[in-house]
């Protein structure tokens, strides 16, 4: 076994333990953590030293600061389903007289969501500056659960405001903050959560709608071809009707990067429609991912306690407003001033 073969190897194995870690982020004790650290460290004992640094730098890399990578690969996924859209399905459904505008449709969702793209990676997320410290300290107060007045970043040297949170990748502060998001290389907080919102809406649109034309042009063909109705021979020469497997497989056969191309855009669209119904639930209930995560650690109840370090301890969202004001702050954050007045 070759040195690349091993450190492909090894770059998996360890890859895999890092997701496993993400998926039980949160829970420092528990079984699963243990068991990949366990892993982890039996595996330094049979690979190289020299191969660990490297791939530890690598992931470092990768996963632990800012890097243009995932952006890139998001590009060359994009345009690869595009690609494939465009000279072979589009192609075949003009063929066929699918109307126009329904081809067209998943460009002019490209075309909002390249937008959409641009302004949340662009944008400025809500970088706590100490020139914008003193007023964004106001717009939201501390519930003494999740967010606690007086903590001082060591970082920033800085009072953390209520629902911020240090970014490690940015190495900044973020006001509001929700995720740090390697797909747009940015942070995600109070200023460009509006641009996320309709970025993943306008991704989980493109995927269905490709999935969905694809799907029927699929379906033309089959109808077209009279298929349903004949038959076929095995291998052992015994004739059978044909089968929804068979179907499939045929279809493979003649139309493969389309029948790839298929599978991948509806499993992207499970995926997102999934994180979109989450965020929107988010959004609705004015929660961010990292407020979720955290109050996951605490139970439910109607009233607020403060006793933040009693093991019995529980936690209330205190910046729900109602749907259509939870909603609004999406697209329209709050500022000192309207805090105030509020």
């Amino acid at each position: 076994m070759d040195f690349l073969t091993l450190f492909l190897i090894y770059l998996c194995l360890v890859l895999a333990a890092v997701g496993l870690l993400c998926i039980c982020s949160g829970r420092k004790e528990s079984f699963l953590a243990r068991s990949v650290n366990g892993a982890s460290q039996v595996l330094s004992f049979v690979i190289p030293s020299q191969l660990q640094s490297v791939t530890q730098r690598v992931l470092h890399r990768l996963f632990h600061t800012r890097s243009s990578l995932f952006v890139a690969l998001h590009i060359l996924l994009q345009a690869a389903v595009y690609g494939e859209y465009t000279w072979e399905v589009f192609v075949y459904c003009e063929e066929l007289q699918f109307h126009l505008l329904l081809l067209l449709l998943p460009y002019l969702l490209l075309a909002g969501n390249v937008g959409c793209f641009i302004l949340c990676s662009r944008a400025n997320p809500g970088i706590i500056t100490k020139s914008n410290h003193a007023s964004l300290v106001k717009i939201y107060p501390y519930d003494g659960v999740l967010f606690q007045k007086g903590i001082v970043c060591p970082t920033c040297n800085m009072e953390k405001p209520a629902r911020s949170k240090h970014c490690r990748f940015c190495s900044t502060c973020v006001h509001r903050f929700d995720h740090h998001c390697v797909w747009v290389n940015n942070c995600i907080g109070s200023f460009n959560a509006k641009y996320f919102f309709l970025y993943l809406f306008t991704l989980t649109a493109m995927a269905a709608t490709i999935a969905v034309i694809t799907t029927a042009f699929l379906i033309q063909v089959v109808l077209l071809s009279n298929m349903m109705y004949g038959s076929y021979i095995d291998d052992q020469g015994q004739e059978h009707a044909v089968e929804i497997l068979f179907l499939i497989q045929h279809l493979f056969l003649t139309f493969p990067r389309i029948v790839f191309m298929l599978g991948f855009v509806i499993l992207l669209t499970l995926v997102l429609g999934a994180y979109c119904c989450f965020n929107l639930y988010l959004a609705l209930t004015n929660q961010t991912s990292n407020e979720w995560h955290k109050s996951r650690r605490y139970g439910c109840s109607h009233h607020v306690t403060l006793q933040p370090y009693d093991r019995g301890v529980v936690y209330k969202n205190l910046y729900s407003k109602g749907i259509w004001m939870n909603l609004k702050e999406i697209f329209k954050p709050p500022t000192a001033l309207e805090r105030k007045n509020a």
